[in-house]
């Protein structure tokens, strides 16, 4: 597996300019709204939605490298690579309730779901877990599940999910509400989601004991779904997220930290459990391996643009806005993308990060030099580089409303370091 993904994360290629039409979102949102509890695939529901095309403006083109080839995971050439423009036109921005509206009943009963799965038999373990389940997340994991499957469903002829559809979503929320009790402790965050983090409330003990049971009872249910391909590909998930913690916890305060170390950390700790979410619920739709390919291959996309601007937000947005100091991962010694490019040209930052900040004023000192080098900028490039990848890995999927609410995702992650 990680053979596969090692190459592709070195390869950082945005392209070229696409004629592909695209759709008015409200209307066919609109459209699709009323009449998306049918599901039936190839139907006159189906048919409406290429009814709303429309011209799409002139597209950038955009790149780190100029092949006239590209390699896919099996090493077939491909021609060079059409995406979608990620700035069509000036519009209102994108609001993940909106775009999880498709699938807003599926969430639903996830929510009601969750607390059962977890089992009530030992009261402080569901009490902790509860502190996150009702932490108002935005569930974007399982969301991303159910549009998958549904898109994929429908390419099958399903006019219903299966129960292994359901379940696939709830352990991915399962395994990531782990990871982030985990997380908590091993950052000594005091906050999650605006309420107290759990080991805060119950102490560190419980909580990494709550993340563990939360791990093996998902895998308990991993199991019962009897499913070899996606046991395996879920099962590597758990093990990334330790692989990710480790590679971090070894490069603290590292400046020769190079980018293809970065991301291949980042796929360890984000990209990893969405891009086996998209897969496995493309291969329990049923469709061939070239579609759950490709649906791996946007997830892991969006998994690494969404963490980069994440580490760009770090820098950039207050500490209200962020809901602990900025910088934080910096000043831990934990070395993010605006950071390496920028120590690539302002040998400034490695003398101060090398001291471990310890003169007064020196943590504003480098966050003002990754804000005014350029660091901050060539991120940005590289999130959107990843985001136009997701992009055209959607293109495998017949146009419906869940294709482009998976579309909007991408397009409401860059909208928040617009």
């Amino acid at each position: 597996m990680m053979s596969m993904t090692c190459r592709n994360l070195l390869d950082l290629v945005a392209c070229g300019c696409s004629s592909n039409a695209s759709f008015d979102r409200s209307s066919v949102r609109k459209y699709a709204n009323a009449d998306t509890r049918s599901r039936n695939c190839g139907d006159f529901a189906a048919r409406r939605l290429f009814c709303f095309r429309r011209d799409i403006a002139s597209c950038r083109v955009s790149s780190t490298k100029a092949p006239n080839t590209l390699l896919d995971d099996s090493g077939i050439a491909q021609s060079p690579s059409q995406v979608l423009d990620l700035k069509e036109e000036p519009r209102g921005p994108i609001l993940l309730s909106n775009s999880f509206e498709v699938v807003a009943d599926d969430l639903q009963t996830l929510n009601q779901n969750l607390r059962t799965i977890v089992g009530a038999d030992n009261p402080v373990l569901m009490s902790a877990a509860d502190q996150i389940f009702g932490a108002g997340g935005k569930r974007m994991r399982p969301a991303l599940v159910f549009l998958v499957s549904r898109a994929t469903a429908e390419i099958m002829g399903l006019k219903e999910l299966t129960r292994e559809h359901r379940r696939l979503a709830e352990i991915i929320e399962m395994i990531h509400t782990a990871s982030l009790i985990h997380d908590d402790v091993l950052d000594d965050s005091d906050m999650r989601r605006g309420k107290e983090a759990v080991h805060q409330l119950y102490g560190t003990r419980v909580a990494v004991l709550a993340g563990d049971f939360m791990f093996a009872q998902s895998s308990w249910y991993l199991a019962n779904l009897e499913n070899l391909e996606v046991i395996k590909l879920i099962s590597q998930v758990i093990k990334d997220f330790a692989s990710g913690e480790i590679k971090q916890a070894s490069s603290l305060f590292d400046c020769d930290t190079h980018l293809e170390e970065y991301l291949i950390k980042s796929y360890y700790k984000t990209a990893s459990l969405i891009a086996a979410s998209t897969k496995g619920a493309a291969i329990f739709s049923g469709v061939d391996s070239n579609i759950t390919g490709q649906m791996y291959e946007y997830g892991k996309n969006l998994g690494l643009s969404f963490q980069v601007v994440d580490d760009i937000l770090d820098f950039t947005q207050s500490a209200e806005q962020l809901g602990k100091p900025a910088g934080s991962d910096l000043v831990k010694g934990n070395l993010t993308a605006p950071v390496i490019f920028t120590l690539e040209t302002e040998p400034k930052l490695r003398e101060i990060i090398e001291s471990e900040f310890c003169e007064t004023g020196s943590l504003d000192e480098a966050i003002q030099l990754v804000k005014s080098c350029g660091g901050i900028e060539r991120a940005q490039q590289l999130a959107k580089e990843k985001a136009d990848l997701a992009v055209q890995n959607l293109r495998c999927l017949p146009q419906s409303a869940f294709r482009l609410a998976l579309e909007d995702m991408v397009m409401y992650n860059l909208e928040r370091i617009d």
